[in-house]
């Protein structure tokens, strides 16, 4: 086995090199083409907080050493008008993250240097580093309150009984027991801990009293698992009052719901209040103004719909009443802070298949558009500085990885303040990126991403191969991303043109359009992926015998369906965790709202029988007629590996050509920088083996 596997990543190398070298034939002198193991050497910046006052932002980046198969965050700090850079932490072998500023103007910060996460604390120049003193050891996240001196934090809570707890003579028995659902969550086997939230006094660096744990005795997560972080959890800046998205629901309850809240609790009652008792779908990332008067959330209306529309609701405490900010927006919010003042809100959402930012005055309840390029501003932060508005934007777009940006509030072209990856970026060759509307099969306009090889001409009369990419989600939109897997700049330096489409299901053209994929995986999304490759496989430039399919997740599902109903449109397939069997899927997977609301309900129910027999792609593998690539993770619970297992078999016992690319140590991501590139080389192996 070790010597096939030796022989295996040898040969795909050879093709990479190979393919690789045809790609960069026509690169200018001086210039690179892109490959898997240059999105490794990129810094990937995150997480800016801008000072209180206004003059400087922190900011995190992280760099992977390939080599040695891991990666190392580190804290940098910038003037916000970008003309001054200092890196703040170098610790080698460590992680320094998650910087955030204390009324002081100091910084604290997470530290595994030690082996245990750890909250330090340092000056805002990175002098004077510190280990805060009483602090437990292995938060996940905490935050400062501006006034009075009061800190937040989060820490596992062991609730519930171990096997060794209900049988003490049996101390090293790993057997589980579990009595209701959830027995998985994403990526990790529930256990019997629970996130807290632990509040205290933070004095000169130092935890000053014993925390108090506000959630005590309850087995419910704050912040919601495995994905929230600090974004859920927000001190008003007086430390009067604590808010916070938990969902008390558990077992089947939990399983099937998605009614998460907003929780304020009280320091001085030592009472918490439900903000959003009424409101039956997630709530989630409460904010308060700098005043405290008011206090803004994300709302999803309807239980048990994960991609439902986000509305922007306030609730204010002089007037005791609540509102919808967004009621009339045509889009989805993805982020909701304050401004400095508290007089307007500023939120994220994609729009036309680009993330843009927004802005909502208050007093007039208008909301303007703020940026307006073709770049997704992925995350952002506000602050002031005097009596001006700061925002700082983390911009990236398909051809540009995340930079920090300085945005002005009212328009105009951000301005760049940060070029971390600037050295790389200027000796590779990008490949043009167009924006094409497309007709469905319905007459609606399907919005595609083209992009092009580098050095792309088409009065070169040359024909390339065409990958047709299947975006997951189902509801996750095609917009201005860059990937470290799915990365089209990649794709496209390999010699392939990338057809991506905003077939029906993905946000950002109005939540009618979302909403059409639930309870039709099979239809219009379907033919919307085919309508949109095969106009631009009727261009001249392209060769319409060399046409690959690829996706994951729902994207994988859509491999999967279209390789037995893509009428030999496709010379080859790969399929990343995608969906096989519908039916053994709802048995296997953990959050069934998901397939309760996406499948209309559980497979025994004989008026859902309609929804597996059509949908479902295991029905239709009698018509695979061409080679397919399947990877697989088996940390992935979302999609368990043995849907990817199940289409493997069909292929191999039908004689197809077919891989199976399996990674035990992954989830529903490939997320290890070896595992990374051994993915990209697999992947362009199989593409340049039928399509070159």
């Amino acid at each position: 086995m070790n010597h096939l596997y030796k022989l295996l990543f040898h040969f795909s190398f050879l093709f990479l090199l190979s393919s690789t070298a045809a790609a960069a034939g026509s690169t200018p002198p001086g210039m690179e083409t892109l490959t898997p193991e240059m999105l490794w050497k990129l810094g990937r910046v995150s997480d800016p907080q801008i000072s209180y006052d206004g003059r400087y932002v922190i900011y995190s980046v992280k760099y992977y050493d390939l080599a040695a198969n891991k990666g190392q965050s580190d804290l940098y700090r910038i003037t916000s008008d970008g003309k001054s850079i200092l890196r703040l932490t170098n610790t080698p072998n460590a992680n320094e993250f998650n910087g955030r500023w204390m009324s002081d103007g100091k910084i604290a910060y997470l530290d595994d240097s030690e082996g245990d996460m750890a909250l330090y604390t340092m000056n805002g120049d990175g002098t004077e580093k510190f280990k805060a003193p009483n602090m437990p050891l292995n938060i996940s996240a905490f935050g400062f309150s501006y006034i009075n001196g009061m800190i937040y934090f989060t820490q596992d809570v062991k609730i519930d009984k171990t096997v060794q707890d209900l049988y003490p003579d049996l101390p090293k028995a790993t057997g589980k027991i579990y009595e209701a659902l959830m027995l998985r969550h994403w990526n990790a086997w529930e256990d019997e801990s629970y996130s807290h939230i632990f509040i205290g006094k933070f004095r000169n660096g130092a935890l000053m009293d014993e925390p108090v744990d506000i959630m005590k005795g309850e087995r419910y997560d704050a912040p919601l698992q495995p994905f929230g972080g600090d974004e859920q959890i927000c001190w008003s800046n007086d430390g009067s009052r604590l808010a916070y998205t938990c969902k008390k629901l558990n077992g089947k309850d939990g399983a099937n719901s998605t009614n998460s809240d907003i929780y304020v609790y009280s320091v001085y009652n030592q009472k918490t209040e439900n903000m959003s008792a009424a409101n039956k779908g997630y709530d989630v990332n409460p904010q308060f103004s700098a005043d405290g008067m008011k206090l803004i959330w994300l709302s999803m209306e309807h239980d048990g719909y994960e991609a439902d529309k986000n509305n922007i609701m306030v609730y204010d405490y002089g007037l005791m009443n609540q509102a919808n900010l967004t009621d009339a927006f045509f889009y989805s919010p993805e982020k909701a802070l304050f401004g400095g003042d508290g007089k307007s809100v500023y939120f994220n959402a994609a729009i036309d298949g680009v993330i843009q930012l927004f802005n909502i005055n208050l007093a007039q309840h208008k909301i303007n558009q703020v940026t307006t390029q073709m770049q997704d501003v992925a995350d952002f932060c506000v602050g002031e500085k005097g009596n001006t508005e700061i925002v700082i934007g983390n911009i990236m777009s398909i051809s540009m990885p995340n930079e920090l940006y300085l945005i002005n509030p009212s328009g105009g072209k951000p301005k760049k303040i940060t070029n971390v990856n600037a050295e790389i970026l200027s000796r590779i060759q990008m490949g043009n990126v167009e924006k094409r509307e497309i007709k469905a099969t319905d007459g609606k306009d399907i919005l595609t991403w083209v992009i092009y090889p580098p050095g792309f001409n088409a009065k070169d009369k040359k024909k390339y191969p065409a990958i047709l990419f299947c975006q997951g989600g189902p509801q996750s939109p095609v917009s201005q991303f860059f990937s470290y897997r799915w990365n089209f700049q990649l794709m496209a330096a390999m010699g392939y043109i990338v057809v991506a489409p905003n077939r029906r299901g993905l946000p950002g053209f109005g939540q009618g359009w979302t909403d059409q994929i639930a309870g039709d995986w099979g239809g219009q999304a379907m033919r919307d992926l085919l309508s949109a490759m095969d106009d631009v496989s009727g261009e001249p430039f392209v060769d319409k015998d060399k046409l690959g399919c690829v996706g994951a997740s729902y994207g994988g599902y859509s491999v999967y369906w279209l390789a037995g109903n893509h009428e030999k449109r496709f010379k080859c397939f790969i399929a990343h965790c995608g969906v096989f069997d519908m039916t053994s899927m709802y048995g296997a997977t953990e959050e069934m709202f998901f397939v309760n609301h996406d499948f209309k309900g559980p497979y025994w129910k004989k008026e859902n029988q309609q929804q597996y027999d059509n949908f479902s792609p295991h029905r239709y593998v009698q018509n695979w007629d061409a080679p397919m690539l399947v990877i697989h993770n088996e940390k992935d619970f979302r999609v368990p590996v043995t849907q990817g297992m199940e289409a493997f078999t069909a292929a191999q016992m039908q004689g197809i050509p077919s891989r199976f690319l399996y990674f035990p140590d992954e989830g529903h991501w490939v997320l290890k920088p070896q595992n990374s590139v051994l993915w990209q080389r697999v992947f362009f192996d199989w593409l340049d083996r039928y399509l070159k």
